[in-house]
């Protein structure tokens, strides 16, 4: 028992070990000299505008403002909102508290506090440097209404405006708008499996305050999901693993002709190819069921033999052959991209193939869910027997 009570004890004593902040020596700069920048902006200004007769014309907790704005510029707690009307707010809440609560100082300082936080969670503005400023007000014994406005106001005013300035002069986004991200590209234009709405829903269970603005939390899950696939597909390229047992057919196959090959193949499209083998379209069993409106079963087989069947005729309504049907935006891929970046493609976008070309842009091989199934199984597997 007293061994696993000090097992215990040393768990919890290495999980209070801060870990080693991801950031290089050129992004810390930025934050100091960016924090200090601004400090010294808004006193200045704030001197000025206060004047010789100004008692107050700097708070203390604006030097944590300053290091969430320049720190952490993307933070929802960060924002021009939440800086502004966090500080400003706070500072109204602890000058009400003292000028209403005939408490004492413990009693004044916590209330202010408290109410201080949920102002801000009603005005959708928290600002952890808020609940210092309502502390603040209370501390002093501030009950003038004014102070608010000067010098808490104009002191977060400046300091958000420098904060503007800086970080987009050094390539920080700020303010960065709090919205959820649209559905980001993965490399080769394909859609990550990771959404906007799986991100909502997982913050609702979470249901927790996140110091990470959705879009990038979103950003930062797609790119761990392709380094994961990277990890898992190592450095295999399309033509390590497509299909090179081709089925194609050009423009003027007929589609009883390219139906009979599909069945015979037992595949589910066919490359559509010119004169120099360079893809021009792709016509699939999606395809064939959309002419043959076969998404109303009533004559399923009528319709079918209808369509395929050579109606013998120069001019017409109905299509006869593959160019006539073909869906003519293909995507395709390089023999030479790595295998990695089309996982998300065929994951999340309703692909089943995707025709690889070489380097002058004429057919080498077909890639398909199946192909790519097999390769993250087969290495898993060698995973497992060499972890």
């Amino acid at each position: 028992m007293t061994d696993l009570s000090s097992s215990s004890f040393a768990a919890w004593l290495r999980a209070l070990r801060p870990v080693r902040m991801q950031v290089d020596s050129v992004e810390k700069l930025r934050i100091v000299f960016g924090a200090g920048i601004g400090i010294a902006f808004a006193a200045w200004l704030s001197h000025l505008a206060g004047g010789p007769a100004a008692a107050v014309w700097l708070v203390g907790p604006l030097g944590a403002s300053a290091v969430l704005v320049f720190g952490v510029p993307a933070s929802p707690l960060a924002q021009p909102w939440s800086v502004l009307a966090g500080n400003t707010a706070s500072a109204l809440v602890g000058i009400l508290c003292v000028r209403w609560l005939d408490a004492s100082l413990l009693a004044t300082a916590s209330v202010a506090v408290a109410l201080a936080i949920g102002a801000m969670f009603a005005l959708r503005c928290l600002h952890p440097p808020g609940g210092a400023m309502a502390l603040t007000m209370a501390l002093g014994h501030i009950a003038d209404p004014a102070f608010a406005l000067f010098p808490v106001g104009l002191n977060s005013l400046l300091l958000v405006a420098a904060g503007i300035a800086y970080n987009n002069a050094t390539r920080r986004r700020y303010p960065h708008a709090q919205t959820a991200a649209p559905a980001a590209a993965a490399p080769g234009g394909a859609t990550s499996v990771v959404t906007g709405v799986d991100v909502d829903a997982a913050l609702r269970r979470y249901n927790q305050v996140l110091d990470v603005p959705r879009d990038d939390l979103q950003a930062l899950l797609q790119d761990a999901e392709m380094n994961a696939y990277r990890r898992r597909l190592g450095e295999l390229r399309c033509a390590d693993v497509m299909s090179r047992d081709l089925a194609t057919v050009q423009f003027g196959t007929s589609l009883e002709e390219a139906w009979a090959l599909l069945r015979r193949r037992r595949i589910k499209a066919l490359p559509v190819l010119d004169r120099a083998q360079r893809v021009v379209g792709i016509v699939t069993l999606a395809d064939f069921m959309r002419e043959a409106e076969l998404d109303l079963h009533d004559g399923f087989d009528v319709k079918l033999r209808s369509l395929i069947r050579r109606s013998g005729l120069t001019h017409g309504a109905k299509p006869e052959v593959v160019g006539q049907i073909m869906t003519r935006q293909v995507r395709v891929a390089s023999q030479d991209r790595p295998l990695a970046e089309l996982v998300p493609l065929f994951a999340s976008t309703g692909h089943h193939h995707v025709p690889v070309i070489d380097a002058d842009g004429r057919l080498v091989g077909m890639l398909t869910q199946s192909d790519v199934v097999a390769a993250l199984c087969a290495a898993d597997g060698a995973a497992a027997q060499n972890p």
